[in-house]
């Protein structure tokens, strides 16, 4: 992609709504742009990055073994109405009328419809278990939306519903996303700890919330200190083996921590003083457990191995990729700009011209663009006439985790420069080994 055929509105100033650096970052480098309150629209480089995640998201989800489907934003009244919760959700909730005058509303969660969609399709336990997903835009009224897209009125996620016939191939269910949710995030460059959480609205008695540390978090944390250093389930992790997920669960859950909510002083208090680490966190998925809570109002039920019927249990698994993105940034940036992980940066790497229209930089920067470009890399040519400066300021901003900088004087001698972005570290190679070093 030539930066000068691409739209990035970049702010050279920090915009004076944003309270938390993830907010002015994303201003500032063109990735999101609001439309109205807790409403934004997702610019080029914001949706590379977010269509990234979401890639990651999808691969671990599916890697689980859930299907993917995609269900309507507009959902009606009645649905609502059979499960108890429309009353029940309170004024978060979207409430509409169409032109016949029915009900409907735009959904700030899915339980309702997927457990329509099951009843209507699943009738045996020989079809079980089953867990669907998918990502799509949500919208909850805020009474206080802020933080951009951290916390939005309208907002994208990825929700999965498992179908189990009993509570125990619930609970596997419940730990194969709990395994799947580890991975997602390190993907991502985050380190998330489960914590014991509320429920909420959700409902259910089984619920963890996956909490990045960062200072600027909504709600205080409590947790031991070795959370940082366990290992990750790798990725020939077996999502049928219900010893196997058991004991990544176990383990996940043996040290303490809680949200706040559900924050226990006496079992914190038990934990060594050297080992305590109390927090401000930020929440990027959230999983429950709620066994029939929606089957049994809504009589979704399967033929059992005994001829009868039974109530399925249920599960619910969800991940905000638009809240993920600010939060990858709250974790991963310096007084310059983004440092994106190489997984989810917009581009690979950014190919600077500082000179255009001399024609050894330019031939350079063509040659060094093509030959990545063709051999799958995501580059950026910064073929514009900027100044320098401005340049390399983008570039840090923008947080691509490679630059290759091309000016006359290193052209001339065959030579190029290749910043890593984030530490620093500058290196001079030729041409030639600059363009290996990524294609090899």
């Amino acid at each position: 992609m030539r930066l000068s055929r691409y739209f990035m509105p970049i702010l050279k100033e920090n915009p004076k709504e944003a309270e938390i650096v993830s907010h002015r970052l994303m201003l500032r480098a063109g990735m999101i742009r609001q439309q109205s309150q807790g409403i934004y629209s997702w610019l080029p480089l914001g949706k590379r990055v977010l269509d990234k995640v979401n890639a990651i998201i999808r691969d671990e989800q599916n890697r689980a073994g859930a299907i993917e489907l995609s269900m309507p934003t507009l959902q009606s009244a009645e649905l609502w109405q059979e499960s108890g919760r429309y009353d029940a959700y309170g004024k978060e909730m979207l409430r509409i009328k169409d032109r016949q005058d029915r009900p409907m509303l735009y959904g700030p969660t899915n339980e309702e419809m997927v457990t329509d969609i099951f009843r209507s399709s699943v009738k045996s336990y020989k079809d079980l278990p089953l867990n669907l997903y998918h990502i799509q835009l949500k919208f909850r009224d805020e009474i206080r939306p802020r933080f951009g897209t951290m916390r939005s009125r309208e907002f994208m996620m990825k929700d999965a519903y498992s179908f189990d016939l009993t509570r125990e191939g619930a609970e596997h269910s419940y730990n194969k996303m709990f395994a799947a949710y580890l991975r997602t995030f390190d993907r991502l460059g985050l380190r998330a700890i489960p914590m014991r959480a509320d429920t909420g609205p959700i409902g259910g008695k089984l619920s963890h919330e996956f909490i990045i540390l960062a200072d600027t978090g909504e709600s205080e944390v409590f947790c031991h200190k070795d959370f940082v250093d366990l290992d990750i389930p790798g990725a020939h992790t077996d999502f049928d083996s219900v010893e196997g997920l058991q004991a990544i669960f176990d383990k996940w859950t043996s040290l303490y921590a809680a949200t706040s909510e559900m924050h226990d002083e006496a079992a914190f208090n038990a934990v060594p003083e050297g080992d305590r680490l109390s927090a401000r966190g930020i929440e990027v998925g959230h999983i429950f457990y709620f066994g029939t809570k929606y089957s049994e109002p809504m009589g979704a039920k399967v033929q059992g191995p005994d001829g009868k019927e039974h109530f399925v249990h249920m599960g619910s698994y969800g991940i905000g990729p638009t809240r993920l993105v600010p939060a990858i940034i709250e974790a991963s940036h310096d007084d310059n700009g983004i440092i994106w992980p190489a997984s989810v940066a917009p581009f690979d790497i950014v190919v600077i011209n500082m000179k255009a229209g001399d024609q050894a930089c330019d031939d350079t920067c063509e040659l060094i663009y093509a030959a990545l470009t063709k051999a799958g890399k995501d580059v950026l040519y910064d073929d514009t006439d900027d100044r320098a400066g401005t340049k390399f300021a983008t570039a840090d901003l923008i947080g691509v985790p490679v630059q290759i900088i091309a000016g006359p004087r290193a052209v001339a001698s065959g030579e190029v420069e290749v910043k890593d972005r984030k530490t620093g570290a500058r290196e001079t190679m030729t041409i030639e080994a600059a363009i290996n070093r990524f294609v090899a």
